[in-house]
């Protein structure tokens, strides 16, 4: 087709690049996800607006907290199923070690601080990694403060935006029966707005870093120090 159609030899080296990505699995599909289309999507995204309501965002959940919570969600679940859709979501962190990563940010709310998951040792290791994330320059997390009052959303939405001006930004709505894809640039701004609303009521960056670090001693020694304040001679 190539040498009918007179293309030249950085085209043709192009297109046959693309030819050769086409036939590669993706990593995801090994697995089985249900929402390995969203997958593709958050892998192609340079930019992630993440407000995931009752839960850590997907993306900076360790492994713990993420079987904790998929158990959560899904109680009935094959042991062995649940074992691949955590297996799924820290691949899916993967993106954010990349080069070329994409900005992430997310807004949470302070009761997801509070709320036992897995257990408090799983919920102390989960906002040690949280702090450790949220210095990362590509990574914004803030938390909307129990005094900031009523929530401009009930639901959980991730806004997905893309460095083609072809590729209209996208919403993903995530839902127990079925999930949702918006992309009317009305319905998108909406979301947009939603999400800016949401970043005015959340504290700052770096009192969002404050109120986590002050939320960790309430679960506790971390393992090392418990074994070492248990054993003092070893």
């Amino acid at each position: 087709m190539c040498d009918l159609y007179g293309v030249d030899d950085e085209q043709r080296r192009r297109l046959l690049e693309l030819a050769s990505e086409g036939k590669q699995r993706a990593w995801w599909q090994p697995l089985g996800l249900p929402y390995s289309t969203y997958v593709g999507l958050e892998s192609e995204a340079v930019s992630i607006s993440d407000f995931p309501l009752g839960f850590i965002p997907g993306l900076l959940q360790t492994a713990d907290y993420a079987h904790a919570n998929v158990r959560a969600v899904l109680p009935d679940m094959a042991p062995d199923v649940v074992e691949q859709r955590v297996q799924g979501r820290v691949a899916r962190q993967q993106l954010l070690d990349r080069e070329n990563a994409p900005h992430f940010e997310a807004v949470v709310d302070e009761s997801v601080l509070h709320r036992v998951v897995g257990s408090r040792a799983v919920m102390r290791a989960q906002l040690e990694r949280l702090l450790e994330l949220s210095e990362r320059p590509k990574i914004t997390l803030r938390v909307i403060p129990f005094k900031a009052g009523a929530l401009p959303s009930g639901n959980k939405f991730i806004i997905l935006r893309f460095a083609s001006a072809e590729v209209k930004d996208v919403v993903f709505i995530e839902g127990l029966t079925g999930d949702v894809y918006l992309e009317d640039p009305d319905e998108v701004e909406t979301y947009n707005a939603t999400f800016r609303t949401l970043v005015k009521l959340a504290a700052s960056t770096d009192k969002t870093r404050a109120i986590i670090a002050a939320m960790i001693p309430s679960y506790g020694l971390p393992s090392a120090s418990r074994r070492r304040f248990e054993h003092p001679l070893a």
